[in-house]
């Protein structure tokens, strides 16, 4: 997806400059949020970075540190997540959703079956170096049952390469034996080739599935599993056919219904802008025949929808 991002490094870019504009948003009374919020998602975030390294230099004083002094509430939230570098946001979420009141499934599931196979292996090494644990034992410690496996496969991130061309039938015909065709679900054949197969290889299983069972695989999900392994297996199954409409979907229901899923709405938006923005907003558009910049902007408000609305990038009206 290189290059689908909204959020793209700046051309003229000058760190130091940048720690100054920032430094006098926030000097003395009042804080000038607009040009925070302008010129945080008109950077990447290595130039974020630089940014806080120059401004250290020159003021001897954590950016982040002063920015959260400043700002507040979801917008705090934001900025925060933006100024952190991508893999240490993950695993910093990763390490909260284990780690606090309750395990926060939606955000284990959403991380594992999207990342690529050497993200979730650079997670895994920058957990064991930020918190000096392991990973996979503190997820196996927080969770149980099929959902535990297989997120502990996922955590493996060893997936088949490319297409198994003699397994295409087997595989349709595994899941179909393990689930629709009889009484009962088998959900431990759903767990290994879902969690092992490459995307390619499962998306032409998929089809297989299809014309067999004449069902779609996420029908047959939702029916025969239930709870944290029934969303964990349509995530890995809805990511497997395409990450960005995956998160499009995710979008679209953090802000569909009562209120909004702001903690979902953040993650989302903070960890693809740079990676696949723009076609996230086309899947956007295809599925729920509107922008997600028009929901952005019915659904949020103040300094946060700015934010919000910049890192999507345009309207698709």
């Amino acid at each position: 997806f290189a290059g689908r991002g909204s959020v793209r490094a700046s051309g003229n870019f000058n760190a130091n400059q940048d720690a100054e504009t920032l430094y006098k948003a926030m000097k003395g009374l009042g804080t000038d949020e607009d040009s925070i919020i302008k010129l945080l998602t008109s950077r990447s975030n290595s130039q974020r970075q630089q940014i806080k390294a120059a401004y250290k230099t020159l003021h001897g004083k954590d950016l982040v540190g002063d920015l959260q002094g400043e700002l507040g509430g979801k917008f705090e939230t934001l900025v925060v997540a933006l100024m952190t570098p991508p893999i240490l946001y993950d695993v910093t979420l990763l390490r909260n959703a284990i780690k606090g009141a309750g395990t926060d499934e939606k955000v284990l599931i959403e991380i594992l079956s999207s990342r690529t196979a050497q993200q979730v292996k650079d997670i895994t090494a920058a957990y064991r170096q930020e918190f000096d644990a392991d990973l996979e034992e503190d997820v196996t410690g927080d969770t149980s049952g099929h959902f535990r496996r297989l997120l502990v496969i996922l955590l493996q991130a060893s997936r088949q390469q490319g297409v198994q061309e003699g397994n295409i039938e087997t595989d349709a015909q595994t899941l179909f034996s393990a689930g629709e065709k009889n009484y009962g679900t088998d959900e431990d054949q759903f767990i290994t080739i879902l969690g092992n197969r490459s995307a390619e290889h499962l998306r032409r299983v998929f089809a297989a599935y299809m014309k067999l069972a004449g069902y779609e695989m996420e029908e047959s999900v939702k029916r025969e599993t239930s709870g944290g392994l029934r969303d964990l297996l349509l995530a890995v199954v809805k990511c497997a056919r395409s990450v960005p409409a995956y998160f499009a979907e995710t979008l679209y229901y953090s802000m569909s219904g009562a209120g909004t899923d702001d903690q979902t709405l953040i993650r989302v938006m903070a960890s693809r802008s740079e990676v696949d923005m723009l076609d996230i907003r086309a899947d956007y558009r295809r599925l729920f025949a509107k922008s997600l910049y028009s929901t952005i902007q019915g659904d949020t408000c103040g300094d946060y929808r700015k934010a919000i609305l910049l890192l999507c990038g345009g309207d698709d009206a």
